[in-house]
């Protein structure tokens, strides 16, 4: 086992190019061991090519990179190369020597099966049965098994939802190996990462810490270096205030240094002002955006995912949904568009509603006229907040450089589409936004730039996400599916919604979290609830209580609801819009709290 001091790799002046494109140049760095580094930057800027240089993969075109003699390392890419006709448990357990039978009494290899989905999957099953998906969980699996100096992973997080990312985050903790890992997930950075490498212009800059780190050294730079473009100062200035005002856990590391990060925020505003977006929302959508009422949804081969379903979506509301995968999670965003059947109940929709809607598929895309053309087909000119962007500025700040907007759709890369395709439908400017994983194959700059548009974006937000950093960052409230034919609601975000999953998983109900993974995207699983012996008299008790708190909580709504029209009508006035501001803030804490407690006694007594 290599000790603490040894270093695992060394670049010495390594270059690497595809074309005419330089991106690294005349790199030096190295690993050591127990490190763990996260790599970051634009999309196209070299990240990929730099780990797969640093494993062996690719060589470089000049220069010199060694491994440390019998290095134990693991390298898991975005290339599919399984054979297709090997099963699972051949790809994963044959290589270490354990019997398919025997894999379930080593801890160890268990834990990694099932906190990956991928036992539920069947071992027998073979490759070229699964989805992409799956066989990306397969080769992070069949890497994790094995006992390793260096584990090497790019863009781990894409293919697992919240539950599996906050696993992966604690195996990797866990282990002693060193780590280099693509990413990017910002919460996932932050947990993992001692130290940050920044691909840029074909150079590596080296940051000590994680995301939080990161970001306050980038607006750190950006203050001091004059020549920096104004933009992306402001951003990182922006983003940083945005991490120091939030929960205490995202800046509670004693690398930072305090009192020059409130310097250097002190006049940043906070990312949204949500009395004016609410008044603006209301005025642009009317009372009614989107209800639902007793509906029931169903899979296509008619196993039930939510059941007697009402649920109103307010003007300017910002909602984050999550749930293991094939809960239901899609198929509810396309209820909310319109394009599900929800019968019995039914579904309504505003008269002013304009639903932009960012599906999952590419399959809404020309592929012969460029770029450029595709966004101005939407419009030319859109107005966000206060500024107004053309088509041209609106893609070059999602990642469209002024040459690549003359590139024709056919010649682009599905994360390239997906950037195209998240463009267009903010170009219609909608007043109602569906987004099904919008963070896939955008980097964390684009990502910045993406929060930001919405920050000044007036209108009614579902978005769907396995990227916590962004349901936390963009969403004011958080619903969840569990498998359970209900929709809930969760006062404590994301951190409450693993914590019940946990509590689901150790008293055996609901599923593993392999079971749940390998429902796979069409599909559900029964969920078997054991109900315990009860003192009825304090079950009447807690019945009661929930009953009322139901009363409360409908009361607190109608009074949201009131403040909100009454925030409208005072939009121009802006001593009683802080007046109302004021009162809407009691009444929403009231409400989270009977929520809470109402949650709380539904989880023991159902």
């Amino acid at each position: 086992m290599t000790t603490p001091a040894t270093s695992l790799i060394n670049a010495e002046k390594i270059s690497k190019s595809f074309g005419v494109k330089p991106l690294l140049d005349d790199v030096s760095l190295g690993v050591q061991a127990g490190q763990r580094i996260g790599v970051v930057g634009l999309n196209g800027g070299g990240k990929t090519t730099l780990l797969e240089v640093l494993a062996g993969v690719e060589p470089p075109d000049s220069g010199r990179v060694s491994h440390v003699g019998d290095l134990r390392m693991a390298v898991v890419t975005q290339r599919d190369e399984f054979d297709p006709a090997l099963t699972i448990g051949e790809v994963v357990l044959t290589p270490l020597g354990v019997a398919e039978h025997e894999w379930a009494s080593d801890a160890k290899i268990r834990s990694v099966l099932d906190g990956l989905g991928i036992s539920g999957l069947g071992l027998g099953t073979r490759i070229g049965e699964l989805s992409g998906g799956e066989r990306r969980r397969v080769a992070l699996g069949a890497a994790l098994v094995q006992e390793l100096d260096l584990v090497m992973l790019d863009e781990p997080t894409n293919h697992l939802d919240v539950e599996g990312v906050q696993w992966l985050a604690d195996h990797l903790l866990a282990r002693r190996s060193a780590l280099v890992v693509v990413t990017h997930d910002r919460w996932f950075l932050d947990q993992v990462a001692t130290r940050t490498w920044e691909v840029q212009g074909g150079g590596v800059a080296e940051y000590e810490g994680g995301f939080n780190d990161w970001m306050f050294a980038r607006a750190e730079r950006s203050r001091l270096d004059d020549a920096a473009e104004e933009r992306r100062r402001n951003l990182a200035r922006k983003e940083l205030a945005w991490l120091r005002r939030g929960p205490p856990a995202r800046t509670s590391k004693p690398r930072y240094r305090i009192e020059a990060a409130e310097k250097l925020i002190a006049d940043v505003p906070e990312p949204r002002d949500s009395v004016a977006l609410t008044a603006f929302a209301k005025r642009r959508l009317g009372r009614v955006v989107i209800e639902l009422e007793d509906a029931t949804l169903t899979t296509p081969d008619e196993r039930i995912l939510v059941e007697d379903l009402t649920w109103r979506l307010e003007p300017g509301e910002r909602i984050g949904l999550v749930g293991v995968n094939g809960s239901g999670k899609t198929t509810l965003l396309r209820t909310l568009a319109g394009d599900e059947d929800v019968s019995p109940g039914r579904r309504i929709q505003g008269q002013t509603v304009e639903i932009g809607w960012l599906r999952q598929e590419l399959d809404d895309l020309p592929t012969d006229i460029r770029v450029l053309d595709a966004v101005e087909d939407v419009a030319e000119r859109i107005t966000v907040g206060d500024r107004e962007l053309s088509a041209a500025q609106l893609a070059e700040r999602l990642g469209f450089t002024p040459a690549r907007q003359r590139t024709p759709i056919r010649d682009l890369s599905g994360g390239e589409r997906r950037r195209l395709q998240l463009t267009r439908v903010l170009m219609a400017q909608p007043n109602v936004l569906l987004l099904d994983e919008p963070t896939n194959d955008l980097d964390i700059d684009t990502l910045q730039q993406l929060e930001d548009l919405l920050d000044s974006w007036a209108g009614t937000l579902v978005v769907i996400s396995h990227d916590r950093y962004l349901i936390e960052r963009l969403a004011d409230s958080t619903w969840a599916l569990f498998g359970d034919g209900k929709l809930t609601n969760l006062p404590g975000g994301i951190e409450q919604y693993l914590q019940r999953r946990s509590e689901m998983a150790a008293g055996g109900v609901g599923s593993s979290r392999a079971a749940a993974s390998a429902r796979s995207d069409s599909g559900t699983i029964d969920v078997k609830m054991t109900t315990p012996q009860r003192d009825s008299a304090a079950e009447r008790e807690a019945q009661k209580t929930m009953r009322r708190l139901e009363r409360q909580m409908e009361k607190l709504g109608e009074q949201q609801a009131k403040l909100h029209e009454q925030l409208a009508e005072a939009a121009t006035d802006v001593t009683r819009l802080q007046e109302l501001d004021a009162q809407l803030r009691e009444v929403t804490a009231a409400k989270d709290e009977a929520e809470m407690a109402w949650l709380e006694l539904a989880e023991e007594w159902g």
